[in-house]
């Protein structure tokens, strides 16, 4: 398989998306402009961040975000350019859990699409990544 379609199939692996529990009954596959464009925009950028996940350079955070886990892992003339990325996926994924919230009609679940979401992120990672559990780093 190629790597576009491997990123793509991962892509909807990971963003397998589940009611968010009894105290928020929402749609997390809910659709909008700024939505569907935050989902564009983060696909496209997952195939730069797969290599740096299986590398374990960056990981999946339990907060929702991701990180850069261990710097060692990428070259420093390179460092700037993986910030950079991550730090573009960060902004996504706020903003995604926001617009969520706000296209359910409850701009105040944020918090828990956020929590909804950082757990499907982890639980939905591949084998190997690095994700956050209970505050500490752990290979998958």
């Amino acid at each position: 398989m190629n790597m576009k379609r491997w990123a793509g199939v991962l892509w909807l692996a990971l963003v397998g998306l589940l009611p968010l529990g009894a105290r928020a009954q929402g749609n997390l596959d809910i659709d909008s402009p700024a939505i569907a464009a935050l989902r564009t925009s983060m696909q496209q950028r997952h195939a730069q961040l797969a290599p740096l996940y299986a590398a374990g350079a960056v990981g999946l955070a339990g907060d929702g975000t991701v990180a850069l886990r261990d710097a060692s892992g990428v070259p420093l003339a390179q460092r700037g350019q993986v910030n950079a990325l991550v730090a573009a996926e960060n902004s996504d994924r706020v903003a995604l859990y926001r617009e969520i919230a706000r296209a359910n009609g409850h701009p105040e679940w944020e918090a828990d699409v956020r929590r909804t979401f950082a757990q499907r992120w982890i639980e939905r990672a591949q084998s190997g990544w690095w994700v956050q559990a209970g505050g500490n780093w752990v290979r998958k």
